[in-house]
């Protein structure tokens, strides 16, 4: 399976969403991935429909962005093709949702060890840690 680089995503997590429309900007920097991305699986993937404005901005509501990120844990993690990524989310909604909730809690957790870590080593007189 394809891996993504550790810190490619998420950057915010689902319960740290609090407004109700979030702009193309705003979901490529809380997903980690490149707006370019995100428009490219809007065309793949007939679930991902976000609002547009009169002026075709669109708009991303929580529960587009919680999609966004399942297709980023099956494309990016598991190294799905779009197709069978579509497919997954389809017919298992519900443990897509729960393992891509589940990386996205670890990732953070890890990201706070690594930051205590970096901390600890950094006081003076400790020695650094592998």
């Amino acid at each position: 399976p394809a891996t993504a680089p550790q810190d490619s995503y998420p950057r915010l997590p689902m319960e740290d969403l609090n407004k109700k429309y979030y702009k193309i900007s705003e979901v490529a920097e809380i997903i980690g991935l490149p707006a370019s991305t995100l428009r490219f699986w809007e065309n793949k993937f007939t679930i991902i429909k976000p609002k547009r404005n009169d002026k075709g901005i669109r708009f991303y509501t929580p529960a587009d962005i919680d999609k966004l990120r399942m297709v980023a844990y099956l494309v990016k993690e598991k190294g799905l093709r779009l197709e069978a990524a579509e497919e997954q989310i389809r017919h298992n909604h519900s443990n897509v949702s729960r393992r891509a909730r589940a990386v996205e809690r670890l990732r953070a957790i890890r990201a706070t060890l690594v930051e205590l870590l970096a901390a600890a080593n950094a006081r003076p007189g400790n020695t650094p840690q592998a």
